[in-house]
């Protein structure tokens, strides 16, 4: 991932000195279970774990230079570190083990230690989320549908619904978790065939993952879930972002992203805001989709292994997980510093609408009041409405004046009632006592 887009503390997650860190890691765990077994010397397990190098850039660089011998990293990985501890007690790393048992167990939890940064980052959206929710929960604004007037909601309305499916990418992602918090070292096609099942247990038990069966590799359908969850959440910030970009059109100006001292919105054109954060949200979404499918298409393997996933996921995992990290925060910050203009809202819902979004509301007192049926109801409304809007007029000025709307000053005042049409927007509030 360029560095514009992975946060420093996600992308450490996946630098080589971490991922061989892990790798050196799972080595010695897994000597010092084969020495509790007594099938390796316990002095001998000693020895490699005293001995044990420090992985740092020149131990990562030893590993590179070594990979050009052997084409194959794992190999020159087991080679460097068997050279640095030195014979004989350096022979018996790597001892029983196939080279998935060892990348597949330190990814699960690479992956592991990513979710719960994601979490951490979930936790402070959803946050954000709702408190806009609740502060913003009777700001009326215009609803639309197909990018129409439709009815009015509230700005409160739409972030609850954000923050609910937020819970809801969160809720993914734990699941998510748990299904890659695993591990496995069970030999070349997953038989233990040299090595005791006793020895993935405590291995697994010191690094906080679950022992699964598995062939020479864990199942991919457990990384592509991981994928999916960053997915999920990324088309999650996909919407906000999306409705972001629409309501601060300058037709609209309803709301607008914070806008810093000293930054400019276009080179040429000193008076744009554009919402340049939403669109590149926006953007990045489409990555973590097309990170999916790539997983997906690896839950698929020969056999009992090839290695056609190994190198999507040596892109795909880290890349949607840095990226997600930072779609999070930056939709953390969007969403808590969005400049809502209630009082654009309010003349766009009322004035601009010409009254129509009330439509409804109309149709519903003639069925009730004047014994009509709803279908000649409706198509005195639709009538009101069209001419209204050719003749931009107000809608009620036009059904006051038409002698088939035979309802009273008292019940349009009610029919056109902004609190009436929003009295039940505590419902939103309600939703979120939970998160």
């Amino acid at each position: 991932m360029i560095p514009r887009y992975a946060p420093d503390d996600m992308a450490a997650l996946f630098s080589d000195t971490a991922r061989f860190s892990l790798w050196l890691e799972v080595e010695l765990l897994a000597t010092e279970a084969q020495a509790a077994l007594g099938v390796v010397p316990a002095e001998e397990a000693a020895t490699c774990r005293a001995k044990a190098p420090v992985v740092d850039e020149v131990f990562v660089a030893d590993v590179l230079a070594r990979e050009k011998v052997t084409d194959h990293d794992v190999a020159a990985f087991v080679d460097v570190v068997q050279d640095r501890i030195g014979g004989p007690s350096g022979a018996h790393i790597h001892y029983g083990l196939t080279s998935s048992d060892v990348v597949d167990t330190a990814l699960c939890a690479t992956l592991t230690k990513a979710a719960d940064v994601l979490l951490t980052d979930l936790d402070a959206f959803v946050a954000a989320l709702k408190s806009r929710a609740l502060e913003l929960l009777r700001v009326p604004v215009t609803g639309r549908t197909h990018g129409m007037h439709a009815e009015p909601t509230t700005f409160g309305a739409k972030f609850a619904l954000w923050a609910l499916q937020a819970d809801r990418d969160r809720r993914r992602l734990r699941a998510a978790r748990e299904s890659i918090a695993v591990g496995k070292l069970s030999g070349a096609v997953g038989t233990y065939s040299n090595i005791d099942p006793a020895v993935e247990a405590r291995v697994c038990a010191a690094l906080g993952l679950t022992p699964v069966p598995a062939t020479q590799v864990i199942s991919r359908d457990r990384h592509a879930e991981y994928l999916a969850a960053c997915a999920s959440i990324g088309a999650t910030i996909e919407l906000m972002c999306t409705e972001i970009r629409h309501l601060a059109r300058s037709e609209l100006g309803e709301a607008e992203e914070p806008f810093g001292a000293g930054q400019k919105g276009s080179s040429a054109m000193p008076h744009k805001r554009n919402p340049i954060l939403s669109e590149r949200l926006c953007g990045l979404a489409r990555l973590l989709r097309g990170y999916l499918g790539a997983g997906l298409e690896d839950v698929a393997l020969w056999h009992e292994r090839d290695i056609s996933h190994s190198s999507v996921e040596r892109v795909a995992l880290p890349d949607a997980s840095m990226l997600t990290c930072y779609m999070l925060r930056k939709a953390t910050g969007l969403a808590a510093g969005l400049v809502v203009h209630a009082d654009r809202a309010l003349r766009n819902l009322t004035e601009g609408s010409l009254g129509l979004v009330f439509s409804q509301s109309v149709l519903l007192a003639l069925v009730s009041t004047g014994g009509m049926t709803r279908d000649g109801a409706y198509r005195i409304v639709q009538r009101a409405a069209r001419q209204a809007w050719a003749e931009q007029r107000p809608f009620r000025d036009v059904l006051e004046w038409d002698p088939e709307v035979s309802l009273t000053t008292d019940q349009l005042d009610d029919a056109f009632d902004l609190s009436r049409a929003l009295r039940n927007v505590d419902r939103f509030a309600d939703a979120l006592v939970s998160l």
